[in-house]
């Protein structure tokens, strides 16, 4: 049962660059080219100038393939403070890492001080607004308030405010009293979130932090000795928007307010400027900017259209997926986008999983379900027949499209939709098959997110929760099989205990992008559940009929959500190999016109996705190229036509010089087969 589609988007704070190279702003023999392992260069004159690009990799067009390493535990940002020195060519460096709630527990307490000092300030501002909850969050606080609708333009009074507040050096003080006392105190000032929140509270006595003796909050802490210890200059309130209270639609809507804070200013910079290059990759504008895909609001909320560029890519992913499966002994399914709803009650889904399952339909008298998973059609293709010891492992594989319900305030682009293709493929194994088998999985992981440019992973082990399906005995053998796979391949990897399935211990693997967010993209599950529910067997060696172990695994988790991903590690300047367009042919007038479509013609008898452009002056076509992220442009005049040859410019390499269509074209060739550049 994989529920991969559903899992976090992003964890954004916790990255590195895989190379800092800065594209069209400095030459290539600048010293801002090299590599850092943890890090990326930004000069701080550059801050202002607002980067428009980074270039991904040192072979741009191609693809990384070191092996997996462990995730950095926070973000280290190069800055250089002597400007006159970056233009007499030499490099001074200065190191800003950006911490994490986990890594520092000073950052932690500043960020959930700042919680409280922002609702003091609100409630300073605002005297009707009532006060619910205030929590830090990874790259900073949010508080929500019950009170009439704000702007980000009344972000500014609150942040002056909250400027006073933190210049005042106002002590934070810890008081515990009685829950009679806390409720008196509660109902003089009526607080009735806060009430709401004495009740949930089990624990005694209960705790009170004071912001001076002007203010106060039920809270456990931690928090700073004194808002004079919080650097107000590394504060940024960064938004409003609306949330239900205890997020449930039937409460009030309240306000929530974003705040950012760090633990000096370079660090808030440093992320200030993160947030710009996310906003810049971001798939959603990228995706309509580049004419990718669209959702339209037509057909419904959540729903993908590929258009014809962004298809081109999704053929691409799919056909590697399939090579590489079939490489490693998969045999590829396709089945049904429906079934009867009978076979949803065997599998549990409609006991564990309805809320997210559309309504049945009635065909004929009998109930039909759009499928949410794939797991129960390959289970009936096992079923088939019977299987013998000798036939295990058999390993099914399938780009299957499930239909999920989500609320409609949860959709976003690619990343959260109804319906979305998964790469979906189980393994019915022997019990003492687990450990190769899951080995085998993580070879075949590791292959593919390398063709697509992802090298850096982070690696989790979830173990047995409390509540359970099948015996001590099997859980401890999958659960070893699982850790023995992952020191076999040399991995790292942290253990969550408690964290698997009810039906079997899991692995997880997150993907880092080239801002170093960690994407939930693979999984791997021993399932004890299924075989069980739907009676699937093998023969053993003494003709008894045993169960079979099933693994669940995907390598990409879902193609919509895996090619956002793509969009924004390559901020839609996709590789040669994978770019919708690889080349396009560009006349200096309609005088060349044929020709170009003649060259044309033969880069797509062999293979290459090359078109012509023309009506517009050179200097435009060349621009609207740019923006449409061509990687190869090919100009052809009088001179080109007369010589039957082709200037080529890159968009990475700049002019390339004059060859001839059959050198142009071999080495498109060459480049996209080895997935280097050109």
């Amino acid at each position: 049962m994989l529920f991969i589609h559903r899992m976090a988007t992003t964890t954004p704070i916790t990255f590195s660059l895989l190379s800092n190279s800065l594209r069209l702003l400095t030459k290539p023999s600048s010293p801002f080219t090299s590599s850092l392992k943890n890090g990326f260069s930004i000069p701080t004159k550059f801050y202002a100038k607002k980067l428009t690009s980074f270039s991904l990799y040192t072979t741009r067009n191609g693809f990384c393939s070191s092996s997996a390493v462990a995730s950095p535990e926070s973000m280290e940002i190069v800055t250089d403070k002597d400007e006159n020195k970056l233009e007499e060519g030499t490099f001074s460096e200065v190191r800003i890492k950006l911490p994490t709630n986990e890594s520092s527990e000073k950052l932690l307490r500043v960020r959930h001080t700042c919680a409280h000092v922002m609702a003091m300030a609100v409630q300073k501002l605002y005297p009707n607004a009532k006060v619910t909850i205030g929590p830090w969050i990874e790259n900073g606080f949010y508080y929500d308030f019950d009170m009439d609708p704000i702007t980000d333009k009344d972000l500014k009074r609150i942040k002056k405010e909250m400027d006073r507040i933190i210049g005042r050096n106002l002590p934070l003080v810890r008081e515990e009293v009685s829950r009679d006392e806390a409720r008196k105190r509660i109902m003089a000032q009526n607080e009735p979130y806060k009430l709401e929140i004495l009740d949930s509270i089990k624990e005694e006595p209960i705790t009170i932090y004071h912001v001076g003796d002007e203010w106060w909050d039920l809270c456990a802490g931690p928090h700073v000795d004194s808002t004079g210890t919080i650097n107000r200059r590394a504060i940024e309130l960064e938004s409003v928007a609306g949330a239900y209270w205890r997020g449930d639609v039937k409460r009030p809507m309240l306000q929530r307010i974003y705040g950012t804070a760090w633990e000096n200013e370079e660090q808030l910079k440093a992320y200030v400027h993160f947030k710009a290059e996310a906003l810049r990759r971001d798939h959603r504008r990228l995706g309509q900017d580049l004419d990718l895909f669209s959702i339209e609001e037509d057909a419904g909320g959540g729903l993908v259209f590929w258009h014809p560029k962004g298809a081109i890519v999704r053929h691409i992913i799919e056909d590697t997926w399939k090579k590489l499966h079939i490489e490693r002994g998969y045999s590829l399914l396709y089945t049904p986008h429906v079934a009867k709803a009978d076979l949803w009650k065997i599998s549990g889904h409609l006991d564990f999983y309805k809320e997210n399952m559309y309504d049945q339909m009635n065909i004929e008298d009998e109930l039909y379900q759009l499928r949410p998973m794939n797991c129960p059609y390959h289970i009936l293709v096992y079923k088939r027949k019977m299987h013998s010891y000798r036939d295990l492992p058999i390993k099914v594989a399938e780009l299957g499209t499930v239909y999920r319900y989500e609320l409609s305030g949860s959709l976003h682009g690619l990343f959260r939709v109804r319906g979305f293709t998964q790469d979906d493929a189980h393994i019915f194994c022997l019990e003492d098959q687990i450990k190769d088998e899951i080995r085998g999985v993580l070879d075949l992981t590791e292959q593919i997110l390398l063709q697509f440019g992802f090298h850096q992973y982070e690696v989790n082990l979830s173990t047995r929760p409390e509540k359970a399906v099948g015996g001590d005995d099997i859980w401890e053998k999958a659960t070893s099989a699982l850790k023995d796979a992952l020191d076999d391949k040399g991995w790292g990897y942290e253990i969550d205990e408690g964290g698997g399935a009810f039906y079997g211990p899991k692995i997880d693997l997150k993907i880092e992008d080239a801002l170093g967010r960690k994407w939930q993209c693979s999984t791997i599950q021993v399932d004890f559940n299924l075989p069980e529910r739907f009676d699937i067997t093998y023969v053993d060696s003494k003709s008894e009929k045993k169960r079979p172990i099933m693994i669940h695994r995907a390598v990409l988790g879902s193609l919509e959500r895996f090619f956002g991903v793509l969009i924004e590690h390559y901020a839609g300047d996709f590789p040669l190999w994978l770019s919708p367009v690889q080349a396009r042919v560009l006349p200096v007038t309609d005088t060349q016109l044929e020709y170009c479509y003649e060259v044309v013609s033969k880069l797509k008898a062999n293979g290459i996705r090359a078109e012509v452009c023309h009506g517009e002056r050179l200097p435009k076509l060349i621009r609207n190229s740019e923006k449409q992220r061509i990687p190869l442009m090919s100009v052809v005049g009088p001179r080109e036509m007369e010589t039957q040859s082709l200037t080529v410019r890159s968009r990475f390499g700049g002019e390339l010089g004059t060859m001839s269509v059959d050198d142009f074209t071999s080495r498109i060739k060459k480049a996209a087969e080895n997935r280097s550049s050109f």
